[in-house]
């Protein structure tokens, strides 16, 4: 099964979605945690006259990011791969048990 070239199809189909996004939040990531360890003094930089900092924006970016991205997922999944690998499973499930889990 996981070397039938519609497994390996649908494994370089998550792949092509999810590493570039996953490579993507990791930096923005890594930038915000850097920035915080080697530009405190950008981080503190309130706007305005608020209490409200560059720092705090970017922490709340990284809550705001993390929903998007699994919104994200979940919707390309829904609808790019999950309908892919139901096909395949059934077709090998047909094959190889008469469809019994």
């Amino acid at each position: 099964m996981r070397d039938s070239p519609e497994f390996q199809a649908l494994r370089r189909r998550f792949r092509r979605f999810v590493l570039p996004l996953s490579g993507l939040f990791l930096v923005w990531y890594a930038t915000y945690v850097l920035l915080a360890d080697y530009a405190p003094g950008f981080m503190g930089t309130r706007l305005g006259d608020s209490n409200i900092t560059v720092g705090l924006l970017f922490g709340l970016g990284q809550f705001v990011s993390t929903f998007a991205i699994t919104t994200l997922y979940v919707r390309w999944a829904n609808k790019n791969f999950d309908p892919a690998a139901e096909e395949l499973r059934e077709r090998v499930e047909g094959r190889a048990g008469g469809g019994a889990r």
